[in-house]
């Protein structure tokens, strides 16, 4: 679901993406020595919001759905995309957002049962090049209320809301670089190459041909492919699994964008040597 504040114009256009992602290991949980008695989650999963001279704010909902008190705190850190592990935080970063990002409360309680939410204001001063700015947002757990001093270890939780601001007109611009198959893994692995300056989020449906005979049909997960980046596109099913050396043509379609309005076919060939 999208938030548009109803009093913005588009008269200088920011589009904030956020995305809490477990899938793509953006999450991570440090367990304490005794089970965890609070559980933390944060959403909306995606945010948009148009601004107005080069503000924009949106919220993130930080939800207890334990049965103790549970304090938290948020935080920013650069992050990327690596080709092939995926999501990483970085030290630094030429497009973090970070410095241009305002939240409030930075630290909260959230009562058992209860979500809270946290205002997001991104400020970009008009003298700043137009492109995408991003960060991950962090909500960390603190040490549960009411648990014992005498427990040393005070994170509990931590999961991340990856943000995009994007100021001006920039768009991404997908191709398929190269295609190769991972005997090990027994998965075609897809190189999408992202030229524009800004990322896109997108999937591909595909199909796997030799000669007239159709060996295999698929969608991969959706996948982020950075702003001047690249990624494998994983494409996986069982048949992939007795696949015999040869040639092959892969053929589909790579979608990204709002109501995935951006399409781009592709025909490749893909060789699968010999062990």
């Amino acid at each position: 679901m999208f938030f548009v504040p109803p009093n913005l114009t588009t008269a200088s256009r920011i589009t904030f993406k956020a995305l809490q992602l477990g899938t793509w290991a953006l999450s991570a949980a440090f367990l304490l020595s005794n089970p965890a008695k609070a559980q933390l989650g944060a959403s909306p999963l995606v945010i948009e919001s148009q601004a107005n001279r080069g503000q924009a704010q949106a919220f993130i909902n930080v939800t207890n759905s334990g049965n103790i008190p549970l304090r938290v705190r948020l935080y920013t850190e650069p992050f990327t995309y690596n080709r092939d592990k995926g999501f990483q935080t970085a030290p630094s970063s030429a497009n973090d957002l970070s410095s241009y990002l305002q939240f409030s409360p930075r630290e909260l309680t959230v009562p058992p049962g209860v979500t809270r939410r946290v205002r997001l204001r991104a400020m970009l001063a008009p003298s700043l090049p137009d492109g995408e700015y991003r960060t991950a947002v962090f909500t960390e757990s603190l040490k549960e209320l009411g648990d014992d001093d005498s427990n040393t270890v005070s994170v509990v939780t931590r999961v991340g809301t990856v943000i995009y601001v994007r100021k001006g007109d920039v768009e991404p611009n997908l191709a398929v670089d190269s295609v190769n198959f991972d005997q090990a893994q027994n998965q075609i692995q897809l190189l999408i190459r992202n030229t524009g300056d800004a990322s896109a989020i997108s999937t591909a449906t595909w199909t796997l041909k030799q000669d007239e005979t159709v060996i295999s049909t698929g969608e991969s997960i959706a996948t982020t492919v950075i702003a001047q980046g690249d990624r494998y596109f994983l494409l996986d099913d069982a048949k992939l699994e007795s696949l015999s050396p040869g040639n092959y043509q892969l053929t589909g379609e790579l979608t990204w964008g709002e109501d995935e309005s951006n399409k781009l076919p592709f025909n490749v060939n893909l060789t699968v040597p010999e062990q």
